[in-house]
């Protein structure tokens, strides 16, 4: 006796009856129409979605714009307060050369007159 493969979608065999399963997969396979407005649901959700799409990447861009010009701020702050600490800087340190110039030209005035009187002492005590 050789064994045959049955088809069971070959007309004339006997139809067995569905399965809970396969009665429930049909009823979910079945075309039915779409629930009245639900066209304008979905469009109304894809164009709130979009807006909403739009708000986020828009946000986004202005809080990268306002990160970027705090950063600046921030740098252009400190970079200031460096060009002024060193304007001071150098400020003092002209100062401080002027007085030793000064403090130079009253010592070399001094030596001189030192000079002059010792000169003149020598003068005085050789006659």
């Amino acid at each position: 006796m050789e064994f045959e493969p049955r088809n069971e979608f070959e007309p004339g065999t006997e139809f067995q009856p569905e399965s809970e399963f396969e009665q429930s997969l049909r009823q979910a396979m079945e075309r039915r129409p779409a629930p009245p407005g639900l066209k304008q649901r979905l469009m109304a959700k894809r164009s709130r979605q979009q807006g909403e799409r739009l708000a986020s990447a828009t946000m986004m861009w202005q809080r990268l714009a306002a990160a970027t010009v705090l950063a600046a701020a921030v740098a252009g702050g400190v970079a200031w307060r460096n060009h002024e600490q060193r304007a001071a800087e150098q400020a003092r340190g002209e100062e401080a050369r002027r007085e030793v110039f000064i403090a130079l030209r009253i010592t070399s005035r001094a030596l001189n007159q030192m000079n002059v009187l010792l000169a003149a002492r020598g003068r005085d005590g050789q006659e």
